[in-house]
């Protein structure tokens, strides 16, 4: 089982996303925003940060920093709309991070999360 730490603005993506995974046979704890995200890193280790890149307050790309700070071992996927412009700036993401572009099926999510655990 993958302890995965899912950071989602969107409300019904978040939910769809936590029950897939939960489906799956994962253990996850989902938050609505970057800082909240960033408070359970803090606290607890996860095996896996699945977050969006546009969020308000917090991105996603600033959540994974400080994450792969944290814990670089950490394992890291971006889920996102807006992955050619998010990820265009001069600053660099995390090493081995993944990028699954939105829309995608929940089937593809799980598959991910599956390949970069077994990475």
């Amino acid at each position: 089982m993958t302890k995965i730490l899912l950071a989602e603005d969107d409300d019904s993506m978040r939910t769809f996303l936590a029950a897939a995974l939960r489906r799956a046979g994962h253990e996850i704890q989902d938050y609505a925003d970057g800082e909240t995200a960033l408070h359970a890193l803090e606290r607890e280790v996860f095996d896996l940060l699945l977050t969006d890149i546009v969020m308000p307050g917090l991105d996603g790309i600033e959540l994974a920093r400080r994450g792969a700070e944290l814990d670089p071992a950490m394992k890291i996927v971006f889920i996102t709309g807006f992955a050619a412009v998010a990820l265009s700036s001069s600053a660099p993401t995390p090493a081995g991070a993944k990028v699954l572009s939105k829309p995608f099926h929940l089937r593809e999510i799980v598959d991910e999360v599956d390949k970069v655990m077994a990475a």
